[in-house]
């Protein structure tokens, strides 16, 4: 018989690691919330009938945040077989308050204290057995990042789903509260189960929205209101002291942490890397660093060697050379060469940087320090109207920004978290590296600050809107509040750091061989074809093609930033598909691959003839800017239109984010031009009025913060 086992715990508790380590999976590991932000499904090792399903992680089942509500949803609607609960040894009694929760709800738990090895080299003492009578569970102590008592855990948690015998919850109410849930139980539906009328009786005394949605019909306020009144508190406090009383009650008899005034390793690079004033500069050297070495120094030398060598020497000469031997056809040869070879390798010549990227990036998330960045942007975001929370998804969105518009849903605010999902697709992702590789290469000679501007491009970006968006009536607010347990920083392992990157890398070259490839036969085709004399044929000068038609009606739009040709423009509008078949449109069009692309990293761009004509240094830094700052690729479009649930929303955070690059990049070509000698212009004073009203907007007035009356809001 098919078995289900739920995994669910608080954010950081080691869940995800535990799940990769049962089921095989790798998926990615962080050390902040948010990452797993929709439940996962993996097949448990040795079991081929029993599925794990890895749900987002929360602290509590009340539905204050959207992932809160996917957990709960599927613990209630589904019924797993059984529940593991995955706790945070070092952080005992924060972790057991989502554990009295899902005691209540009916189904069998088996509670995974992680983190043991921690805990026996801190020389604190849980007493399991005394725990595990007072909560009613079985315990098993494990370490998820070493896969110790990995197998034994997944036998008892198949055991138990095997008997499916739920016990007891052992958090007893006061007397007061316990007659009123007997009553608020006698009066629910008879279609809820036996053994979940007691959650949904706590849930109602709660008066939890979305039961009360759910169920009109149950009045049961005349009960509560009685209780409140003889307690002299409201009844969601009431239920949450309950809890942390019991809790702190079995932590005293159960649980010895060992006392010590000695200042731990993490604690002293802290008094460092998050110090006041020392915490932005060094964040800002890390980070530049990191594109330093991945674009411009390691990475390069990886990336000349599969574009001169593999694509260029060892297939694109090659193939070429054997279609002329054979006498195969002219568009045959085309298709193959420049077509495929040309728009794909140009984009997977590539890859060698963006795995050197990510490979450090992944580092710097393993070892703890990114969550610092997070806890270090919250002082930055909160005067500009964000969150840190905010930073958490644009964190994430540095890899994929499908993945960090859905970490949107750890942040409470409905508000909040569509100011950060218009927001989020700013941060340069791995699919606009490329762009910013090329541009680096092939225009500035290899400049070390290129890379590092585009990412502080992106939070400058981000800064900016938050404090013009946070003035307006809809999103005026207070931000959410944020509250993040910082990790101890330990030794990445290889394992997970390798995987992680590979990961984030497999992504784009799966998008490589796919969309882009498609994408790169499509320009092809209609580069290379047009109307001659009245009749549909392939062409010699694209100048006269199909794409250089559609491509020149739209292409005066980009004039005013610099890059007004239809190859720019072609580049430009075909990065909305894929971010990465910006520079496939150029390995399409010149053949930007192999021998070309080797001139283009030694920087001599001129060299390249037809791309030299249209950029310059200023313009091909404005094109980078826009590029990076408009709406982002098809699937994040998607996956803002799935977290805003409106195509109002949609349409308004594309339309802010277009204007919004487009103004920039009006900017940074306008000046640049004034700076550099080209005197004031037409162009210039209307940048002048562009920048005047974007000072307006960022300092005007805000607008005051909303006010709902009778209704209580969390934080």
């Amino acid at each position: 018989m098919p078995l289900k086992i739920a995994l669910a715990g608080n954010p950081n508790s080691g869940k995800t690691t535990l799940f990769n380590a049962l089921t095989g999976s790798n998926q990615t590991v962080g050390n902040w919330p948010g990452v797993t932000v929709e439940k996962k499904e993996g097949k448990l090792k040795g079991h081929k009938d029993v599925t794990i399903v890895d749900l987002p992680g929360i602290y509590s089942l009340s539905p204050y945040t959207l992932e809160e509500v996917v957990s709960r949803n599927y613990l209630i609607g589904e019924k797993p077989d059984a529940i593991i609960n995955i706790i945070d040894g070092s952080n005992l009694e924060r972790n057991l308050y989502l554990t009295t929760q899902l005691t209540e709800i009916g189904i069998p738990v088996i509670i995974a204290i992680n983190m043991m090895d921690i805990v026996n080299k801190n020389g604190d003492k849980i007493n399991i057995e005394k725990l595990s009578k007072s909560l009613g569970c079985e315990i098993m102590e494990i370490s998820a990042l070493k896969k110790m008592g990995i197998s034994e855990l997944a036998d008892k948690a198949v055991k138990t789903a095997q008997n499916a015998q739920s016990r007891p919850a052992k958090l007893a109410f006061q007397p007061e509260i316990e007659e009123a849930l007997k009553a608020i139980s006698s009066k629910l539906p008879g279609g809820i189960a036996e053994e979940q009328k007691r959650w949904y009786a706590i849930k109602f005394f709660e008066r939890d929205e979305k039961i009360l949605e759910q169920m009109t019909a149950v009045n049961v306020e005349e009960v509560i209101v009685a209780v409140e009144d003889a307690l002299d508190d409201d009844s969601e406090s009431i239920i949450t002291n309950a809890r942390y009383n019991f809790i702190t009650s079995i932590i005293k008899g159960s649980y010895v942490k060992k006392s010590s005034s000695k200042i731990t390793t993490s604690d002293k690079i802290d008094k460092v890397v998050t110090n006041r004033w020392l915490a932005l500069p060094i964040f800002a050297v890390i980070m530049t660093l990191v594109y330093y070495i991945a674009i411009t120094t390691v990475g390069d030398i990886l990336t000349g060697f599969t574009n001169d060598t593999l694509f260029g020497e060892w297939i694109s000469e090659p193939l070429a050379g054997w279609f002329e031997e054979i006498g195969a056809a002219g568009w045959l040869a085309g298709l193959i060469v420049d077509g495929i070879v040309g728009g794909v390798g140009a984009v997977l010549g590539f890859v060698p940087q963006m795995l050197v990227l990510f490979f450090l990036l992944a580092i710097l998330e393993e070892c703890g320090y990114m969550a610092r960045i997070a806890f270090i942007m919250d002082r930055i975001f909160r005067r500009f109207g964000l969150s840190g929370k905010s930073f958490i998804p644009m964190l994430v969105g540095t890899g994929c920004g499908v993945p960090g518009v859905m970490a949107t849903r750890t942040i409470e605010s409905d508000r909040d978290r569509r100011m950060t999902v218009m927001t989020t697709t700013f941060m340069p992702c791995g699919a606009k590296m490329p762009i910013v590789a090329l541009i680096a290469g092939a225009v500035f000679g290899g400049v070390w600050w290129v890379a590092p501007s585009a990412y502080f491009i992106g939070v400058a970006a981000i800064v900016i809107s938050g404090i013009i968006l946070k003035k307006t009536s809809r999103f005026a607010g207070d931000p959410s509040p944020f509250v993040m347990e910082l990790p101890a920083y330990h030794m990445p392992t290889a394992g997970s750091v390798l995987r992680s990157t590979w990961e984030r890398g497999y992504s784009f070259i799966k998008k490589a061989g796919t969309i882009i490839l498609l994408a790169s036969i499509f320009i092809w085709f209609l580069s290379s074809f047009g109307m001659v004399e009245g009749s549909f044929q392939m062409v010699e000068d694209m100048d006269a093609s199909v794409l250089a038609a559609i491509g020149g009606v739209v292409a005066p739009i980009f004039a005013p930033l610099g890059f007004g040709t239809w190859q720019s423009t072609v580049a430009t509008i075909m990065g909305l598909v894929a971010k990465e078949e910006v520079v496939g449109v150029f390995g399409v069009l010149y053949g930007v691959s192999g021998d070309a692309l080797g001139l283009v990293e030694e920087g001599a761009f001129g060299s390249l003839g037809a791309i030299a004509a249209h950029f310059t240094a200023l313009s091909a830094y404005s094109f980078l800017v826009f590029n990076l700052l408009c709406a982002p690729c098809f699937a994040a479009i998607g996956a803002i239109k799935g977290e805003m649930n409106d195509m109002k929303w949609t349409w308004f955070a594309i339309g802010y984010q277009m204007i919004f690059a487009y103004a920039i990049a009006f900017l940074v070509f306008q000046f640049g031009s004034l700076f550099s000698g080209a005197g004031f212009t037409v162009g210039t004073a209307v940048a002048a009025l562009v920048f005047a009203g974007l000072l307006y907007l960022l300092f005007r007035p805000g607008r005051p913060t909303p006010r709902v009356s009778g209704i209580p809001v969390k934080g």
